[in-house]
């Protein structure tokens, strides 16, 4: 890459962090009350008897073990940080009451009252069950990203941006392989 192109890609990538951190910042902030109700009455979406983890201990496997208990595609989404192609995921027209779970060990992420349509392709949902997911920046694409991972296992999920909708303005974008689907009934 030349050196002016490659001086003029930085300079590019500082001026998208700015814009997108006065973005952030001049966001409406989000209804806490209502959010904290949702995250709190999570359970009144799991069915009677599903089995979930609800303990947010870390979880240590080893390769080996994680690759016997996960597809080839799980493995490669929730272990290597992988992103499944859009549109491909059955979770995107689920539309019935319940809850999402991690693929990787079944602690509960998020419900169907948080989920919405983002036209993205991928499973969305504007907020998670308090506590259950941890994040850090990627860089990946050359522009900084927040991805977010599981708390119990790690497994990663996808990432979070600030384009969604009220109350909280933010889009969880989840590999959808990386859940289960627990319908209430």
């Amino acid at each position: 890459m030349k050196r002016r192109s490659f001086l003029s890609l930085i300079g590019l990538t500082a001026a998208s962090v700015a814009v997108s951190e006065r973005i952030g910042a001049a966001r409406a902030p989000a209804d806490t009350k209502a959010v904290k109700d949702l995250q709190a009455q999570w359970r009144t979406l799991l069915a009677d008897g599903a089995k979930v983890e609800l303990s947010r201990e870390p979880l240590k496997r080893t390769e080996a073990e994680w690759k016997k208990l996960l597809t080839a595609e799980q493995f490669h989404i929730l272990r290597e940080e992988g992103t499944e192609r859009a549109g491909t995921s059955p979770l995107n027209n689920e539309k019935r009451p319940g809850v999402f779970v991690c693929a990787g060990c079944a602690l509960p992420l998020f419900t169907s009252a948080m989920k919405y349509d983002s036209g993205t392709g991928w499973p969305s949902f504007f907020t998670t069950i308090a506590d259950v997911v941890a994040t850090k920046r990627d860089f990946k694409l050359l522009l900084p990203r927040t991805e977010y991972h599981c708390v119990r296992c790690g497994g990663h999920h996808g990432h979070v941006f600030e384009d969604g909708p009220p109350p909280t303005g933010l889009r969880y974008c989840n590999n959808g392989i990386a859940l289960r689907f627990l319908p209430k009934a």
